[in-house]
């Protein structure tokens, strides 16, 4: 079976960072055009397999006998593999795998890539049942990548109640991670993100040869500093057009202060914003499409101006998330998925509590079968009408969001202080689960309809006189 590419944004941002001191790890996982269905699910521990066989490689490995119950964001189509993508874990670890990434010639030729080791499909499944911290996630795929490679170039991230790290595979068997800075947010797009790096930092991890294989191998172009992204990524045409702008936004948004243009091939990986960061504000970076400039697809800038980019929020966005993991609230509520699916125009995050053993059916249940009643679908369908006439939907879609996640908000609330004197935690929160799936289903039927009853109204194919 050959290999799947698949091409996302992560966004990660630190406690102290944050508006309520949360840790935050978001990614949109997008694929190509064609819809593929995602589905949002809870693996228990005997459910977990004690022996892996991957489905795009030969890879097969034996697993640890004891496994945490975890979140998962699989393609409804298993035929290619899990792609458990987005999850959270019964101690409450957050993993986000993964972020396609890029790389260059001289290092794949010192050590090129393994066409049967780890890929996308398998980390999150092999990875997260396993970790008790954000740190012990980077030590797994660490040890995993040194002892078996990867068939490609991917960057992920973990967050716990304290500390948020990013990691990203450097050819082969090699990698580096850092621990994002408490007050700081990062933004990382389809190429190798993390720039200077200090090996003697106490916030860095890496493969145990790496200084040497740099020396040894001549990669570093600058001497004594260390810049991972000069060394292990690229600097291309393409990301001058697909890469860097998606990071120039974001961060124009949360740091508008400072000047930056989007064909840099510098941008900052480590940035401060000048407030502090909502999941509102998320969710919004993670829809955007270059709004208010000359290259948003809606806007009113030439028409190549507005194919001169590759935005966050598009056509083949097919699941995204904001993990969020909680302090100052009962550890058994501290872990939040807020999860939305289809392209990010038109949806909005559902957040859904992960310390329970089933999803509501409407998140789990989507398949190849076209099924408006499904989050998936309905979302894709508001997705593909709002796309034919932006301007006149986006309002609706704009009253829609609010509303809703107010709602949402509401419920979330009310559990939060329900738990403290529940003694049945995991019906509780199945429960507020339940009700915050149906408040989106719903609300996304109601702005459904106003966008089929406004759009009737405004049909080409009439004739002004009435019989």
């Amino acid at each position: 079976m050959s290999q799947i590419a698949s091409s996302c944004t992560t966004i990660l941002v630190g406690k102290k960072a944050t508006i309520d001191g949360s840790t935050m790890i978001a990614r949109t996982e997008d694929h190509a055009d064609k819809p593929e269905p995602q589905q949002f699910i809870v693996v228990e521990p005997k459910d977990q397999p004690q022996h892996y066989q991957a489905k795009l490689s030969k890879l097969n490995i034996d697993l640890p006998d004891n496994p945490l119950r975890y979140t998962a964001t699989p393609d409804a189509d298993r035929s290619h593999g899990i792609w458990g993508g987005s999850g959270i874990n019964s101690d409450n670890v957050a993993m986000t795998a993964t972020e396609t990434i890029t790389t260059n010639a001289r290092v794949l030729a010192a050590d090129p890539l393994v066409k049967d080791g780890l890929g996308e499909e398998d980390l999150l499944t092999i990875v997260l049942p396993y970790i008790h911290s954000a740190q012990d996630g980077i030590q797994r795929v660490g040890q995993l990548l040194e002892q078996y490679g990867t068939y490609e170039s991917n960057g992920m991230a973990f967050a716990d109640h304290d500390e948020v790290w990013y990691l990203e595979t450097l050819g082969g068997h090699h990698w580096a991670a850092i621990k994002i800075p408490e007050d700081a947010y990062v933004v990382a797009p389809n190429r190798l993100n993390i720039a200077e790096f200090d090996f003697d930092s106490p916030d860095v991890r890496y493969s145990t040869d790496l200084p040497q294989f740099i020396d040894d191998y001549n990669l570093n172009p600058e001497g004594q500093t260390v810049n991972l992204r000069h060394i292990f990524g690229s600097s291309t045409i393409k990301d001058t057009h697909y890469n860097n702008p998606r990071a120039w936004y974001v961060q124009k948004f949360f740091t508008p202060e400072i000047e930056q243009n989007p064909l840099d091939q510098n941008l900052p990986f480590i940035c401060h914003a000048n407030r502090k960061i909502s999941i509102e504000e998320l969710k919004w970076a993670m829809s955007s499409h270059y709004e208010n400039t000359p290259y948003d697809r809606y806007g009113t800038g030439s028409a190549e101006q507005k194919t001169l980019f590759r935005p966050i929020g598009i056509n083949r966005n097919e699941e995204s998330h904001i993990l969020q993991i909680r302090n100052n609230v009962p550890e058994v509520v501290a872990g939040i998925q807020w999860l939305g699916f289809g392209p990010n125009t038109f949806n909005t995050f559902v957040p859904f509590y992960t310390n329970i053993t089933d999803t509501p059916a409407a998140f789990r249940d989507a398949n190849a079968t076209y099924n408006p009643n499904s989050a998936y679908w309905l979302s894709r369908t508001m997705g593909v009408l709002g796309d034919t006439n932006y301007s006149l939907y986006s309002e609706y879609h704009a009253q829609f969001e609010q509303k809703t996640l107010a709602e949402l908000r509401a419920v979330i609330l009310d559990t939060d202080v329900q738990i403290e004197h529940s003694k049945e935690a995991e019906q509780l929160l199945t429960k507020a689960n339940q009700k915050l799936s149906d408040i989106y289903i719903k609300n996304s039927w109601e702005l459904l309809g106003n966008m089929v009853k406004s759009g009737s109204e405004r049909m080409q194919l009439k004739f002004t006189i009435f019989d």
